[in-house]
């Protein structure tokens, strides 16, 4: 599976913005997908999955205020950003995974390229 993350840039504290990544190659919708971040200094973290069954699981620090979701036709992740802060400032991976911890980087065997959302305060 190749990814490619867009859809990143600068945002004001409260704002909002959606990423894409899109997926070819192997069929997208048999894989779990993912999106970690990465902050500067700071290891990469889970952010959100999706299932290939559709189920959703999300990071405490981003629940309520992102969503993740795919579209299998397409074959495109999204992760819609809302009530962005500056702890989200963070180059953003999408990830594809044909099983195991959904929040384990190393349960994923795809990787996009990242996207760098930077939030201003």
């Amino acid at each position: 599976v190749q990814l490619q993350a867009s859809g990143g840039g600068l945002v004001q504290a409260g704002g909002s913005l959606r990423l894409s990544c899109a997926a070819s190659g192997r069929t997208f919708s048999n894989y779990n997908m993912g999106w970690f971040r990465q902050a500067p200094g700071k290891e990469r973290e889970f952010v959100a999955v999706v299932g290939w069954s559709g189920i959703k699981f999300y990071a405490d620090s981003v629940k309520g205020r992102f969503t993740i979701s795919r579209d299998n036709g397409k074959n495109i992740l999204y992760l819609q950003m809302n009530s962005l802060n500056a702890e989200d400032t963070a180059v953003y991976y999408c990830a594809a995974a044909r099983g195991g911890s959904y929040s384990d980087t190393q349960s994923y065997d795809y990787w996009g390229q990242g996207t760098l959302v930077t939030v201003s305060s």
